[in-house]
């Protein structure tokens, strides 16, 4: 079983099958999944390759299997889930991908052999070849559904329709789109322009991101290791909409910042590259692992702040009492506007979750409301594109704080959403992110 099990985490397509099996039927996270396991594929094509096909089939799950169900005479026994999912790598290859057909079905059977499922090799071609004859005709049919003609869940088709009825497609298709690459210069170390030009000599062409002064859109995604300066703190990748949140709390000199929920750090470091003369920067996350991460970002930015494991919703067993001048709050929440970057979420995600992250929101808000100095301002931020969790929570939330008025974010970018802006999926390129700013009145 080991031998097998090594087998097929050398070869790309088992190794996607494994990891679709792994989000659909077991409920695990692709960012908790991908990085140990591409590891085990030798070469940098292979890895590659497993990530497309294990991202692909994800972005199209919830099309690609009805379509299978269509070409299936019997559904498949619950042990072979992973050739359920090898089928659908399959599909996604035929579908979507520039791979000869023949290629790609003899391949998808000689994936199923490695996962030790010989006695199916006949199937796996004969659903392959049979959807290279009917797919088309079998998913005209099929798309009348928009929930399976976007791949969303039906529950989020309703959701979008309801909240953003005259852009509710245009997001269903920018999530299923290929999300740009964004970095954000260190103005600490150097100019946007020198590092642009530093980006031109590597043969990396950028463009500026218009409104914000750090923020480069790279022509095409490159690896991090490819970036003039990365491991000396030059320059982080960080979405364009990510990048305004630090910039709208506006921290100033000698001020005190707390970084709510601050995992993994890109805010964090951006507000310590906007103001290194801050007071104090405290950054919390209930997570030690993942606050663990904040901590080499900002190691390799040559960067400090105080970095406490706590739950930002319980102040009483951290904060020293001590009042904050700016809060910045990146409330947990869907990642609905995410969804291009992580395709996992629409299996993942379930409509009941939304009503329990909108509490745990609230509950956030209500908690550090308090550490807030009079005369301060937290910005709330979520990354995504639900009213629920946006303007919704923002109406609710102001009209219980006597002493909190919601400041106007100035136009040019987004578009408003109740007391904060909105951007969503595919604007300017941007993943989907919400921003409102909150001030306490002096007393």
């Amino acid at each position: 079983m080991t031998g097998r099990r090594d087998a097929a985490d050398r070869d790309p397509r088992a190794l996607a099958a494994r990891l679709v099996t792994a989000v659909a039927a077991e409920g695990s996270s692709l960012a908790r999944l991908i990085p140990a396991r591409l590891a085990a594929l030798g070469g940098s094509r292979d890895r590659a390759l497993a990530q497309e096909l294990t991202y692909g089939t994800l972005r199209w799950y919830l099309r690609l299997e009805p379509l299978a169900r269509q070409l299936l005479k019997r559904p498949l026994k619950t042990r072979d889930r992973d050739l359920h999912a090898l089928l659908l790598v399959g599909l996604y290859q035929l579908l979507y991908m520039d791979t000869p057909p023949h290629a790609a079905i003899h391949a998808t059977v000689e994936a199923a052999r490695v996962l030790g499922k010989g006695w199916a090799a006949g199937l796996v071609n004969g659903v392959l070849r049979n959807a290279q004859r009917r797919g088309a005709g079998l998913l005209e049919v099929l798309d009348g559904d928009p929930a399976t003609r976007w791949a969303h869940p039906a529950w989020l088709v309703e959701a979008l329709r309801r909240d953003w009825p005259l852009h509710w497609q245009a997001v269903l298709e920018a999530d299923n789109a290929r999300a740009p690459m964004f970095l954000r210069v260190n103005v600490r170390r150097g100019s946007r322009d020198a590092y642009r030009e530093r980006l031109a000599q590597a043969g990396i062409a950028a463009r500026p991101v218009a409104g914000l002064a750090a923020g480069l859109r790279l022509e095409r995604p490159v690896a991090v290791d490819a970036l003039p300066g990365f491991r000396e703190g030059l320059v982080s990748v960080q979405d364009a909409a990510a990048q305004r949140a630090a910039p709208l709390l506006a921290p100033r000199r000698g001020e005190r910042v707390l970084d709510a929920c601050a995992a993994p750090g890109g805010k964090t470091a951006h507000l310590l590259e906007l103001e290194p003369n801050l007071a104090e920067l405290v950054a919390i996350d209930r997570e030690p692992a993942r606050l663990e991460r904040v901590r080499e970002n900002l190691g390799r930015l040559g960067l400090t702040a105080r970095l406490l494991a706590a739950d930002a919703a319980d102040p009483a067993a951290w904060w020293d009492g001590r009042p904050f001048d700016r809060i910045l709050l990146d409330a947990p929440c869907s990642a609905s506007g995410v969804i291009r970057r992580h395709p996992d979420i629409k299996l993942l995600r379930r409509c009941s979750d939304v009503d329990q992250l909108a509490e745990t929101q609230q509950k956030l808000l209500n908690a550090l409301w308090p550490l807030l100095a009079p005369g301060g301002i937290l910005l709330y931020v979520t990354c995504s594109v639900l009213r629920q969790e946006n303007s919704a929570q923002l109406e609710r939330f102001l009209a219980t704080q006597a002493d909190a008025d919601s400041q106007a974010l100035s136009p040019g970018w987004g578009r408003a959403a109740g007391a904060g802006r909105q951007v969503l999926p595919g604007d300017d390129g941007m993943d989907g992110f919400y921003f409102a700013c909150m001030s306490k009145r002096q007393s």
